[in-house]
């Protein structure tokens, strides 16, 4: 029997029953007993088309009940590797953008005083930001795996120069991230203009449009992507589920037709495994979009391989 947490069993208390933590987790008040936390970030005013994105971690917790403990496919075990918790929500302010990113990244910041990684439920991606803040202090320039249907490099939006499709135009020039170590998979649709994805390229990122990973597996990527790497530099993970296909994801704020499908996605986090992976986050789950909640579910699907593709995890 592990020492760790363990899930609790649908055989123990039905799954429809019980506290809605996430994988059905114990809650931790104090994280310094803690390997890797779960922390929803229900931020979703930095949105610029549909909100919801607020109920994303909620969601995400309450479907996760049908995550069972062990990745059949990989022999993955976290639970048997790592002492997971719930660490909950971080407590915003609903009225001010500004004001939540900088609660965001002081809870990160104290959180990440203590021996830890983090993967974060959103919230709209401008949660990402804060927590790269907090992350590059203590790790410095992050190498980054961005899957998403957007590049999310916009000099502003409204004249505002964080929101959800600022993010990593800013952690560029704050140098949080190392853009030659960073990888974008899953960009498509239309744009304002021809240049849109230029400014990332010219900054040395490495842009994968959802085009070229049509009809493709997605494990000669990440095995160029590792290579290229190596195994040491600290890595990000950051999934925005608008990254998948509407027809896998549909509740989500900015969906957009021609997305990668959920196995690619899932092929994605599990070549992620091998790296220095340090954090993640899964963003951008809109349940008032999917009431079936299948996007909430395959969320919680994928934060589960996230937790599979940290250092460290066993394999059975």
């Amino acid at each position: 029997m592990s020492d760790y947490n363990q899930p609790l069993s649908g055989n123990e208390m039905p799954r429809f029953a019980g506290t809605a933590t996430m994988f059905r987790l114990p809650v931790a008040l104090d994280p310094s007993s803690v390997d890797v936390g779960i922390v929803g970030v229900p931020l979703d005013i930095g949105t610029s088309n549909r909100v919801g994105a607020r109920y994303g971690p909620r969601q995400i917790r309450a479907e996760s009940v049908l995550v069972r403990p062990y990745g059949m496919a990989t022999g993955a075990a976290p639970f048997d590797s790592f002492n997971v918790a719930d660490l909950g929500d971080v407590a915003l302010n609903t009225y001010n953008l500004e004001k939540s990113v900088g609660i965001i990244e002081r809870h990160f910041d104290a959180l990440l005083q203590q021996n830890l990684k983090t993967i974060s439920l959103g919230g709209d991606h401008t949660v990402t930001l804060p927590i790269l803040r907090a992350y590059a202090k203590k790790y410095g320039p992050l190498a980054v795996m961005h899957v998403d249907a957007h590049a999310d490099m916009n000099e502003e939006m409204f004249g505002e120069k964080v929101t959800h499709g600022t993010i990593f135009r800013r952690a560029i020039e704050e140098n949080l991230i190392d853009p030659k170590k960073m990888i974008q998979v899953g960009l498509r649709a239309t744009g304002y203009a021809a240049e849109d994805f230029d400014w990332a390229k010219s900054k040395g990122v490495q842009v994968v449009p959802a085009e070229e990973c049509w009809y493709h597996s997605l494990e000669p990527l990440m095995e160029d992507y590792r290579s290229n790497l190596g195994s040491e530099h600290p890595v990000y993970l950051s999934f925005d589920i608008d990254g998948l296909d509407p027809s896998c994801a549909p509740g989500t704020g900015t969906p957009e037709p021609g997305g990668l499908t959920t196995t690619q996605g899932i092929e994605l986090i599990r070549g992620c495994s091998g790296l220095n992976l340090v954090g993640a986050d899964l963003v951008e789950v809109s349940p008032p979009y999917d009431p079936s909640g299948n996007t909430a579910l395959l969320a919680a699907n994928l934060v589960f391989e996230m937790l599979c593709a940290l250092p460290g995890c066993k394999k059975r």
